[in-house]
């Protein structure tokens, strides 16, 4: 809301406006009188207040977000952040401006994942040649021994509805020790398609075909490479930037206060990455346990933000997770400056 004294200057100078083209209307056209007015406006409205996102950006438990632009909207897709077996659907929320939400209630859920029992979490997401197409993890497999892993599943929205792609995991069995969780699609520079995955300390890279259905080998003639960096334990992340590859990961615990997000560099995606260090982390004035997230790049700007999940101040319960966004800068060296997690979040920032 605007001042009373604002409120009051803005009306001062709409009614002397008006009187001048009443006395001497050749004096001032009405559509200069509408554009100084609406000038005086807009001034004393961005310096009276700034629209902010605010922390969380949507109310109720979710994680592990998932940022993208489509469509010129932004859009987020979280994990439902519940016990397991009531981690059955997933939610999508979309955005013109980043701080008014819309929610897409259930865009895909087990009954459409038919090898899919429980924990779908972790969405990862890619639009391709008109279709869009949403990786996820199921079941939470401990051995090879059980059914599950990572899915597929395609729509033709993105807020879906989402069916099945495959019929089956696209990768379900633990490799280099990985285990098939915490998926992200990553789209090179040159067109080309890798999923970086893996939970348990383990994060591995695969060359996928084309049309999604398998893998092609690496330059060395294999198919799942280990790029695990120092203290990487889950939820990886990677993007280009300056022509450097960025590889992002989450350290600690998911439920303890210590979960935590580190990054590396390196000329490819397939590394070595040598960690550099934590980019976010807890603030114990505002909340606890900052991890597991993602990275939106506004278009032709390099301006960046990061979606996170994070723990309300006296939570207590692992699964009372909110999903967050703060802005995430650079040196004049491409370094990640440390985030600052806060309650207001980011301003207003309509896709031009």
């Amino acid at each position: 809301m605007l001042s009373k004294r604002c409120s009051l200057s803005i009306m001062k100078i709409y009614y002397f406006a008006l009187f001048k083209y009443d006395i001497n209307n050749h004096y001032m056209s009405l559509k200069k009188v509408l554009v100084v007015c609406l000038s005086f406006f807009c001034c004393f409205q961005l310096s009276a207040q700034t629209k902010m996102s605010g922390n969380p950006l949507f109310t109720g438990w979710y994680a592990d977000p998932e940022g993208a632009i489509f469509n010129r909207q932004y859009w987020i897709f979280p994990t439902y952040s519940a016990p397991y077996n009531q981690q059955v659907y997933m939610d999508a929320f979309s955005s013109t401006d980043l701080t008014n939400w819309q929610k897409h209630p259930h865009i895909i859920d087990t009954p459409a994942i038919k090898w899919a029992k429980r924990a779908m979490w972790a969405p990862s997401i890619t639009e391709k040649d008109g279709k869009y197409y949403l990786f996820f993890g199921a079941n939470d497999i401990q051995n090879n021994q059980q059914a599950g892993g990572i899915g597929i599943a395609v729509a033709e929205h993105p807020d879906g509805p989402y069916k099945d792609y495959l019929g089956k995991p696209l990768i379900d069995s633990f490799i280099n020790g990985a285990q098939p969780i915490d998926q992200f699609i990553f789209k090179d520079k040159d067109g080309e398609y890798y999923l970086i995955y893996g939970g348990w300390r383990h994060c591995n890279i695969v060359h996928l075909k084309k049309d999604f259905t398998g893998f092609l080998p690496n330059k060395n003639g294999e198919l799942f490479k280990e790029i695990t960096p120092e203290h990487y334990v889950e939820g990886p992340f990677m993007f280009i930037r300056n022509g450097k590859y960025y590889f992002m990961w989450s350290e600690g615990g998911w439920t303890g206060p210590d979960y935590t997000v580190a990054y590396a560099m390196a000329d490819s995606p397939f590394g070595p990455f040598k960690r550099i260090g934590k980019v976010l982390q807890q603030d114990t004035t505002v909340a606890t346990g900052a991890g597991h997230h993602s990275v939106i790049h506004l278009p032709k700007e390099d301006k960046w933000y990061i979606i996170y999940h994070r723990h309300p101040l006296g939570e207590t319960d692992g699964n009372a997770r909110v999903t967050c966004i703060d802005e995430m800068k650079f040196d004049e060296n491409g370094f990640i400056l440390p985030v600052k997690i806060t309650k207001e979040g980011v301003p207003a920032q309509p896709i031009n």
